[in-house]
């Protein structure tokens, strides 16, 4: 069976379900707040791919580009990318100079009135995976592969079954029960991170883990019995240092990104004074559209399905744990047909469901707001009528 046609299969198969789901979307999880308790429904963009390939792991934007932004597009937040490569270059040593430069990037944020998520990013592990020379995440010293293989696959997303990945993520839960270190370090320097802006108004929280993937430990028993538990902790270790801020955690991303599974993530507490800061940030990424498929005839028909399925999920997830919920991710080649549609579609179920978002990403490119000669692309034109909406639309 062709890569299509397994998709074209697994994508239908899902859609089974959203007839039991779909009568749910309307029952919204509660409103997102900024710091002072005011209502927040943010719209704006992850900052950003170029940082994965720059050599000091920080993105192309300049404050000009910024408020660029935020005079086109109207952003009213974004969700920039740190790495903890970058935070813990070696164990227990924090490169102030590094959020030093978050800090300056958070400042130039702040001057054009946008609120700034911390996500700590990693994608197939960290920078050791052969062939990426990326910050990828995880540092070299945190990166045990055991000899195995640990290379860049076509498409990329595969190189989470690479052997090495696999390993590398399994030390990481403790499934194999030999660097329990590791998991500690991660939690560690979370709290270093806080520690630094736990004063800092112009941050309105942390996004604990990027796109979680479980090695070798399946869902739902990798949500439950692993991510659970190391959310929990990390949410401690926070609290101990900022009672303020909030603190977004996301779902296995494998299934429950494609609407295919809905999240098994146990509630959560937040030990903080008054009500708790925690947020449900799941990403959005249909598996027809993700492997290259045009948003037009039965596939635009078959994923708009899987989108009103992926918002019903969701929003039920972040209901029961008692959440907001806010999209921390979603995105595609906007050059390719029928690319713009699925952009209006997914703002205006976002609207619908009273949730916000942040799109991957504001980099120039076919996936981003501007044109080869640096113009605005169409794209933006149809991201800023958007925020235009979710500047006027109360949660419900």
């Amino acid at each position: 069976m062709t890569l299509r046609r397994l998709t074209t299969a697994l994508a239908a198969l899902a859609l089974t379900l959203t007839a039991t789901t779909t009568a749910h979307a309307a029952d919204n999880p509660r409103p997102l707040t900024d710091l002072d308790g005011n209502p927040l429904v943010p719209h704006g963009f992850n900052n950003g791919h170029s940082s994965k390939d720059s050599p000091d792991a920080m993105p192309w934007t300049t404050p000009a580009d910024i408020a660029a932004e935020a005079d086109k597009i109207g952003s009213n937040s974004v969700r920039l990318l740190i790495y903890w490569s970058k935070v813990e270059p070696e164990p227990g040593r924090y490169d102030e100079a590094y959020l030093d430069e978050v800090t300056e990037l958070v400042g130039a944020y702040d001057r054009a009135g946008m609120h700034v998520v911390l996500d700590m990013h990693q994608d197939l592990w960290g920078p050791a995976v052969t062939g990426t020379g990326r910050n990828g995440g995880a540092p070299a010293w945190a990166s045990h592969f055991d000899g195995l293989p640990a290379s860049l696959q076509d498409p990329w997303p595969l190189t989470y079954l690479q052997p090495g990945v696999m390993r590398a993520f399994d030390h990481f839960w403790g499934t194999t029960g030999k660097h329990p270190e590791l998991a500690e370090h991660f939690t560690a320097a979370w709290a270093h991170v806080a520690q630094r802006f736990a004063d800092d108004d112009r941050v309105l929280g942390y996004d604990l883990f990027n796109e979680p993937w479980g090695g070798s430990v399946p869902w739902p028993f990798f949500e439950k019995d692993l991510l659970g538990p190391l959310y929990q902790r990390t949410i401690d270790a926070i609290r101990e240092v900022d009672p303020t801020h909030w603190i977004f955690v996301e779902p296995q991303a494998f299934g429950v990104n494609q609407a295919l599974i809905a999240s098994s993530l146990p509630e959560l507490t937040d030990p903080r004074p008054g009500q708790p800061r925690l947020a449900y940030a799941p990403h959005l990424y249909p598996l027809l559209l993700d492997t290259g498929q045009a948003y037009t005839g039965v596939t635009r028909a078959i994923t708009q399905d899987t989108m009103r399925k992926w918002f019903a999920d969701n929003t039920a997830t972040a209901r029961r744990l008692g959440m907001p919920m806010v999209i921390g991710e979603f995105g595609l080649d906007a050059t390719r047909e029928g690319s713009l549609d699925y952009v209006d579609d997914v703002l205006a179920m976002a609207e619908q469901a009273g949730v916000g978002w942040w799109y991957w990403s504001n980099d120039p490119g076919g996936w981003g707001p501007y044109n080869p000669d640096g113009s605005w692309a169409p794209l933006a034109d149809h991201l800023a009528a958007g925020t235009r909406c979710a500047l006027s639309c109360a949660p419900r």
